[in-house]
């Protein structure tokens, strides 16, 4: 059964149960308010015929006055031994059957309301009052009103409020029918979708931008899901990418190592040039897996971090030690700012990342360009600068350098060994996002590059660093 057949039924089922709940409640109120003004009828001509009759001395009753009776009640007197009462033919209004209405009811000693099936004259509402002479019971009275009005009336609104009751259920079937249409509209356009991109293989699909409008559960549905299949491509892409790419990194390195075999094999000797060719290879290939091997221990959360109080700009001081050799005499590399910084992080992952964006720096700019380094503190963060004066990255780059593979064209033309492989900054990108700082890169062509990393500075709860530890 599908899921507006299931909602149709509910909603009809749940207006109907309402439905049949009113109807009880009218027919019961109803019903109660008429039985209580028949009773008031016949407490009105019970009163009545009480004042109308009055006991002689030798225990016989009279008529005391002639106030009619209420025209619709008929009023009996029995004697205690269940004889009916004799009276003057002159009180018309008393009229006596030959049975009593309720003759279970005579030995009463209070009030009694009931309805009564008499044979013949239908149903009837029955009041039984005893009647007492001082103390003595003498008599009984029972005043009855037929019931056919009320029956009627009861009967009419019984067949009304059923064929409503119908009615209503029919409307509500067929308006939650439409309604549900409506409403899961999205949901088939969205499952058509799904099989559309099943059979397809295009992620490009989307859920169309109508049913975003609606604000309601469905419209964030295809917002969701749309959002996800926007992410899915990406990740599709990236991962058509990243194939693509490690299979260009890996086969050049392969072609070069066997082109050298091969020239070894012919000259049947060792080649030292080719013997290096074939090291340097190696050594290329085994850096890629290492940092391919980096990433997905990361991504898959088991490269765990040794968070420790860190003093930031030892660290920097550090990492320029080194790259100042990498720089030589054909790059100039300056420290311009640097204040005591401390953050919560695993050194050697920092330093990485430091070592990274300068290397990066040193390879891509030209000789005798300059960088900077500065260090700064700012609103509770450390603030880290790389800032080179080289040719820049092209506009429609910035927004894809930290994807793995991801190499600019003109990147590649400015690299002087041509070994790097993209992994880098994906790799500090990372590694700052999992100390819960942020990299950014700011860049025009012809103008330089600067990378900021942004980190947390060290709460009260951070780990002592490793020298302390050890003191």
């Amino acid at each position: 059964m599908s899921l507006r057949v299931r909602l149709s039924l509910f909603t009809a089922l749940f207006l109907g149960l309402v439905v049949f709940l009113f109807g009880v409640a009218v027919y019961v109120r109803v019903n109660a308010v008429l039985t209580g003004r028949l009773d008031n009828i016949l407490t009105e001509a019970a009163n009545s015929a009480a004042r109308a009759l009055a006991l002689t001395p030798d225990g016989a009753f009279t008529l005391a006055n002639r106030n009619p009776l209420n025209s619709n009640a008929i009023v009996q007197v029995w004697l205690p031994n269940g004889e009916p009462l004799r009276m003057l033919e002159s009180i018309q209004a008393v009229r006596v059957s030959a049975q009593p209405y309720s003759p279970g009811a005579l030995e009463t000693d209070v009030p009694i309301l009931e309805n009564r099936t008499i044979e013949g004259d239908g149903r009837h509402r029955v009041l039984t009052v005893p009647l007492y002479s001082a103390t003595d019971r003498i008599a009984t009275m029972q005043v009855a009103t037929p019931l056919g009005e009320l029956d009627e009336v009861l009967r009419n609104l019984l067949q009304t409020l059923v064929l409503t009751g119908f009615l209503a259920l029919g409307i509500a079937g067929g308006g939650a029918w439409l309604l549900t249409r409506r409403l899961l509209e999205p949901l088939l356009t969205l499952t058509q979708t799904a099989l559309s991109i099943t059979r397809a293989d295009d992620l490009s699909l989307r859920i169309p931008d109508r049913y975003l409008s609606s604000g309601d559960e469905v419209g964030r549905l295809v917002q969701a899901f749309n959002a996800t299949l926007e992410r899915l491509e990406e990740l599709f892409n990236s991962q058509r990418r990243f194939v693509a790419d490690v299979s260009h990194d890996l086969r050049t390195p392969l072609t070069v190592m066997k082109g050298n075999a091969d020239l070894l094999r012919k000259m049947k000797r060792l080649d030292p040039e080719s013997l290096d060719s074939i090291d340097l290879e190696i050594n290329r290939m085994t850096r890629m897996v290492g940092d391919l091997l980096l990433l997905a221990q990361a991504e898959a959360g088991r490269l765990p971090l040794d968070r420790r109080r860190i003093e930031l700009d030892t660290l920097l001081l550090e990492v320029f030690q080194q790259a100042h050799v990498l720089a030589g005499e054909n790059k100039k590399l300056a420290i311009e700012e640097i204040d005591q910084v401390q953050v919560c992080g695993d050194r050697d992952r920092l330093k990485q990342v430091f070592l990274n964006l300068i290397g990066n720096a040193i390879k891509y700019t030209q000789p005798g360009a300059n960088i900077r380094l500065r260090l700064t503190q700012y609103e509770g963060q450390a603030w880290v600068a790389v800032i080179d004066d080289g040719p820049g990255i092209p506009e429609d780059d910035l927004g894809h350098i930290f994807e793995r593979f991801y190499r600019a064209e003109k990147a590649r033309s400015r690299s002087e060994d041509g070994g790097g492989f993209g992994l880098g900054l994906s790799i500090a990108y990372w590694i700052v996002q999992n100390h819960g700082g942020r990299i950014a890169v700011r860049s025009q062509e012809n103008s330089g590059t600067t990378f900021i990393v942004s980190l947390p500075l060290a709460g009260k709860d951070c780990q002592p660093a490793r020298a302390e530890l050890m003191a």
